[in-house]
């Protein structure tokens, strides 16, 4: 069975004369839909893939009627394929699941598109890394500068007194919380200038940091 999915992004506009092309290409029933294309969850879209059976096809007038973004096709397609149907855009000669060069050429597409993957989780681990030999720490100031030598978290010079201290007078009160109000009272700093509050001092006291030669 042939079916079409047609889809407008707002209620001023109309899917007409999508259903108009998808009656044409001998679509045998058809999904209207309201929604914008960012939802990844989308009703009618949902209720037409849960139909689909082996042997099936299903049509769309354009590729961004289906999806917005190279990730959400992937994933649509690859639902389809998983009910051992096929898929067909009638405005893009090059999506079609139904013969071989269609089927490589979306077999490239996600191709580029794990590429495009990592390469955008490699840009995300440089900056973490270059956050935090700045002292930033996953996005957020760290309660101390912290350098990486030999993949450890090692507290900068300028702020090593007062990591030690912090982590003598913790041992002695045995409570994070009354020790950030004690730094809160005395309004201790780091080097840069940040105030130490209590979430800085949590994550302080929660990561395994050095100081010289000792480990905290």
């Amino acid at each position: 069975m042939i079916y079409g999915y047609a889809r407008v992004s707002t209620d001023g506009q109309s899917v007409n004369a999508q259903v108009t092309q998808l009656e044409q290409a001998c679509a045998e029933k058809i999904f209207r839909e309201v929604a914008s294309g960012a939802k990844s969850d989308r009703a009618q879209l949902r209720r037409v893939l849960e139909q689909l059976d082996t042997g099936d096809v299903l049509l769309v007038t354009r590729l961004d009627r289906l999806a917005r973004s190279t990730r959400d096709l992937l994933n649509t397609l690859a639902a389809i394929t998983d009910r051992q149907a096929g898929f067909r855009s009638l405005g893009d000669g090059w999506a079609d699941s139904t013969t071989a060069r269609g089927r490589l050429m979306l077999t490239v597409l996600g191709g580029l598109a794990e590429f495009e993957r990592e390469v955008a989780g490699e840009r995300i681990r440089d900056k973490i890394a270059a956050s935090r030999r700045k002292g930033m720490w996953m996005g957020g100031w760290a309660p101390f500068g912290y350098a990486v030598k030999d993949r450890k978290l090692v507290v900068v010079e300028e702020d090593a007194e007062i990591v030690r201290g912090i982590f003598k007078r913790f041992t002695q009160l045995g409570s994070a919380t009354a020790l950030a109000r004690e730094l809160a009272a005395k309004g201790t700093k780091n080097s840069y200038g940040h105030k130490l509050d209590k979430g800085a001092l949590y994550k302080l006291l929660s990561n395994r940091v050095y100081v010289g030669d000792a480990v905290h």
